[in-house]
């Protein structure tokens, strides 16, 4: 990277809904840690995983507030797109699998969850 240029950092943001709990968050954020090549790019330090307060948008009057909490997963430095797609397509992957093993361990449906790609993530 050129001196004096500015990180580029990319995120994808997992936000739940529809009565998720702090526990769903913590659950859903530890199986995102431990997809394979999610954890091999937090291990060389081109991704991070955070937690971070949710926006009220995409919540509508009716709908129960859950945590309040989102998942953002932030590529560190110069991101080529093709790495950007596949930790998408991974984080898409991911959560579908979250679910069904959600859905078979614990009653009741698990929560809805929204995986949205986002720009600048800083």
């Amino acid at each position: 990277m050129a001196e004096g240029e500015a990180e580029r950092r990319t995120a994808v943001r997992v936000r739940l809904a529809r009565g998720a709990s702090e526990g769903d968050v913590g659950a859903l954020k530890a199986w995102l840690e431990r997809e394979r090549k999610l954890e091999g790019l937090r291990s060389s330090g081109e991704l991070e995983i955070q937690e971070r307060a949710g926006t009220e948008e995409g919540r509508g009057p009716g709908s129960p507030m859950g945590a309040g909490l989102d998942i953002v997963l932030v590529l560190i430095g110069a991101v080529a797109p093709k790495l950007f797609d596949e930790v998408y397509e991974q984080v898409k992957s991911g959560v579908r699998a979250w679910r069904e093993n959600r859905r078979s361990v614990e009653s009741g449906e698990p929560p809805e969850v929204e995986v949205t790609p986002e720009g600048d993530g800083r």
